[in-house]
């Protein structure tokens, strides 16, 4: 009777342990590249084989028995896969297992089976085994397939850091402190040097961590991390940017963040709101530098969140100068900035062979009510020009560009609150679009294209959010 206890979860080490795997197909094939990963000594028994199976056994890599397998097989193994096409075969190889007290997975019948193979994501040493108990192992796989996508292939270099240090640690320190010494390294700034891909520098500071005496707590160091936010959607954050939004002690973010990013931060993180939006500045610039300067210098980790890709009209430059000068270490993530973003969730191809062979993005931030551009570069065909910022000054901008020389009917749109399920598509032309803007409630951040690729945004608008997914973000 098959058994529906829940399984328990367990890595085995098999080298040069015997295992038996009858069956040469392609399941057998997955089942015995992990195997030999594993270092053990696999007998193969199948009448006909894959390919595969043929080249590691002309390897000498395992033993293949060209036969029909029998009850007598699974004498003297560790484990038996039962992998053959025929499920009475794989049905008599379970029983003879259970017989002997030798454990058996078919492939064919997971609840009678006595082990499950789970679905793993590897990093080096460390490995994530995900299993659905046989209920929906497709569902495991689909969820491997996302934690490979997101977890950093560095974590299997902190994994073998720490293995290489293990003994050293085990050595020097008291069992009751070793577990906090771990998380300080483990999570914290030479965590952080093996994530940005300097292993040598990591070495040395734990190396240099447990001369100094690692007995007592290692004084906390600060670190800075600018973040670039994305356009909106919190699916177009990058991995790394959200691996550091989880372990930030402090957030510092701007107006333009989505609460549905902010949501995913620390929980336990501060937050502190410094973002700069038309007049209102609830922070200047100069004492944002120093508020992360200060928060850094007390051991915290602290986010500075923006909008789009910081160094894209975001003051990024500005920012990491003064942490340079003041020695704090600080790490730059870049977003996808809101002209690529909103551009393409609104169906408008920055680029395009036909109408623009190149795009220009600039502030259309007004400076005491005036705004000083190059315009007759700005005005010329066969390219696209986004502006940033640029609600207020609109009027100003789409006149000046007629102006230097671009036509009354040339195609320009804003882009409201683009990539959430707010996002409008305000679609004119040079004449007529202050106008249509000036009919519209505009209180998100938006995005001004102009060009004639605005036109294809007609047949290549793809993402047309209905109001009754605002609930969602």
């Amino acid at each position: 009777m098959p058994n529906t206890a829940p399984s328990l979860p367990i890595f085995l080490r098999l080298s040069d342990r015997p295992v038996l795997v009858a069956g040469a197909g392609r399941i057998a094939v997955r089942r015995i590249g992990r195997l030999l990963e594993s270092g053990a000594r696999i007998t193969v028994v199948a009448p006909h084989a894959h390919e595969q199976v043929r080249a590691w056994a002309e390897a000498g890599e395992l033993v293949w028995k060209k036969r029909e397998a029998v009850e007598n097989d699974v004498d003297g193994y560790t484990l038996v896969f039962a992998a053959t096409d025929d499920t009475a075969v794989n049905a008599m190889l379970a029983e003879a297992a259970n017989k002997r007290q030798v454990l058996v997975q078919r492939a064919d019948d997971a609840a009678a089976s006595d082990f499950l193979v789970p679905a793993v994501v590897q990093r080096d040493a460390l490995q994530i085994a995900i299993s659905s108990d046989g209920q929906a192992p497709t569902l495991a796989r689909i969820l491997r397939t996302r934690l490979d996508a997101w977890i950093p292939r560095a974590y299997g270099d902190l994994a073998r850091l720490a293995g290489d240090f293990r003994d050293i640690v085990k050595a020097r320190l008291p069992r009751a402190e070793r577990a906090g010494f771990w998380l300080r390294v483990l999570d914290g700034p030479i965590a952080e040097k093996v994530f940005t891909g300097r292993m040598a520098d990591a070495r040395r500071d734990l190396a240099e961590t447990l001369e100094d005496g690692a007995q007592t707590p290692t004084p906390a160091r600060g670190e800075v991390y600018l973040v670039g936010g994305g356009p909106g959607d919190p699916d177009l954050l990058t991995s790394r940017a959200l691996r550091l939004i989880q372990r930030a002690d402090v957030v510092l973010h701007d107006s333009l963040i989505a609460p549905a990013i902010l949501d995913l931060a620390n929980p336990d993180a501060e937050f502190i709101h410094v973002g700069k939006r038309a007049a209102r500045h609830t922070l200047p610039q100069e004492d944002i530098n120093e508020l992360m300067v200060r928060l850094a210098g007390e051991g915290k980790r602290v986010l500075r969140l923006k909008g789009g890709d910081p160094f894209v009209f975001g003051r990024g430059g500005e920012e990491i100068a003064q942490l340079a000068e003041a020695g704090v270490p600080f790490q730059v993530v870049p977003g996808i900035t809101a002209a690529s973003g909103c551009a393409a969730y609104a169906g408008i191809p920055l680029t395009h062979r036909d109408y623009a062979q190149s795009v220009t993005f600039v502030t259309g931030h007004l400076k005491a009510g005036e705004l000083e551009l190059s315009w007759s570069q700005l005005a010329k065909r066969g390219q696209t020009v986004v502006f940033f910022m640029a609600v207020k000054s609109l009027p100003i901008i789409c006149e000046k560009l007629r102006q230097h020389g671009l036509a009354d009917d040339w195609p320009a749109a804003l882009v409201i609150e683009g990539t959430t399920v707010r996002q409008r598509l305000v679609v004119g032309s040079l004449v007529d679009l202050p106008e249509r803007v000036a009919a519209e409630v505009v209180e998100g951040p938006a995005l001004l294209i102009v060009g004639e690729v605005v036109r294809l945004n007609e047949t290549l608008g793809w993402f047309r959010p209905s109001m009754e997914s605002e609930s969602q973000v």
